[in-house]
């Protein structure tokens, strides 16, 4: 919001001085208002980056995809949908691994999933995956793999919703703590669960937190997981336009709205922060356009804005998976176009 005055050396009226002391606390208080104006002063930064769509090398038909993380390494790890939008009734290897250079080096998990939604590279090389739908005695849970795909844990039971602490309905995202302890983001809108469910780094269930809602702590579709080098829980709480943030005993500290409407969140050793918003439109998150918008999460500030392509803001692909490599390099899992591509800086 900006303010004008004719002339510098007058007096303000007192309601102008009204006005101002208004509009200062509005701004102040409604963070939402504070939020939607840091974003929408941020650069258009498309002209910045090269897109390379054909970047990672697969053998057969791509699926939709809507996640993507890299290991310690630098190898691009994705959890893709069998060549199609499901895996139900596949034999195909899902989950995909890629070496810097787009080859593809190790692939398995075939006949375990239903639809692959989220993938998580640990600081020991593991893997973990939420398979978010049921089907055929598949599904609902979240997987972790050794490096070399070797099965060393389940949670939740295949197959079977539910909200015990040993069942999920529909898990969405997935992390892990410095430490090992296990977040997961049960839930993704509808008829799912809307909660955080916290374990150890062995499976032993520990906690869980949140309702379905609209108020601080409650969520309405969980989308994207992650956590900053504090040690602070970041949830993308999609269809609320928001980022919660948390403590890891579930305290809630703070939402963010300035990064649109949050299908994924990356945050990577700097704490840099990536938020990929393939579902903003006019009428579901009003000022807010679809895009990659990258900032810090030491002060919040939306700093690169990467807008989608396609002939208008609200068809424009954007990818629903994001994660970013050591040398900036930025990957976009798209469920549209069926790819992952690759964002390099000019």
């Amino acid at each position: 919001m900006n303010f004008y005055f004719m002339r510098k050396e007058k007096p303000m009226s007192m309601s102008s001085r009204t006005i101002v002391t208004v509009c200062t606390a509005v701004a102040t208080l409604i963070s939402g208002c504070a939020d939607t104006m840091r974003a929408a002063s941020t650069p258009d930064e498309r002209t910045s980056y090269s897109i390379e769509h054909g970047w990672a090398k697969l053998d057969r038909a791509w699926g939709s995809t809507s996640t993507v993380d890299i290991d310690r390494h630098g190898n691009v790890w994705v959890f893709e949908r069998c060549g199609a939008n499901t895996c139900a009734g596949s034999n195909l290897a899902p989950i995909l691994k890629f070496d810097p250079s787009g080859k593809l080096t190790q692939s398995f998990g075939g006949g375990l999933f239903v639809f692959p939604h989220s993938i998580h590279a640990d600081r020991e090389g593991n893997v973990f995956v939420a398979d978010a739908e049921g089907k055929d005695g598949k599904g609902h849970v979240v997987v972790k793999f050794s490096p070399e795909g070797k099965m060393l844990m389940t949670l939740g039971k295949p197959g079977v919703a539910g909200e015990t602490n040993d069942t999920f309905n529909r898990p969405s995202a997935v992390v892990t703590a410095p430490n090992g302890d296990i977040f997961v983001a049960d839930g993704h809108g509808g008829n799912s669960n809307a909660r955080i469910v916290k374990f150890s780094k062995d499976g032993k269930f520990i906690k869980t937190w949140g309702r379905k809602g609209t108020a601080p702590g409650e969520f309405g579709e969980l989308h994207a997981i992650a956590i900053d080098s504090s040690g602070r829980v970041f949830v993308g709480d999609r269809t609320n336009n928001r980022i919660q943030i948390f403590d890891q005993e579930g305290k809630f500290l703070a939402e963010w709205k300035q990064f649109g409407r949050p299908s994924a969140i990356y945050i990577d050793a700097s704490d840099t922060i990536y938020v990929a918003d393939h579902a903003s439109t006019a009428k579901l998150n009003p000022g807010f356009r679809r895009g990659i918008r990258i900032g810090s999460v030491k002060d919040g500030v939306v700093k690169v804005m990467i807008p989608g392509v396609g002939p208008e803001p609200e068809k424009e692909n954007v990818p629903e998976g994001v994660a970013a490599d050591g040398q900036g390099n930025i990957y976009g899992a798209e469920v549209a176009l069926k790819n992952v591509a690759k964002y390099v800086r000019k």
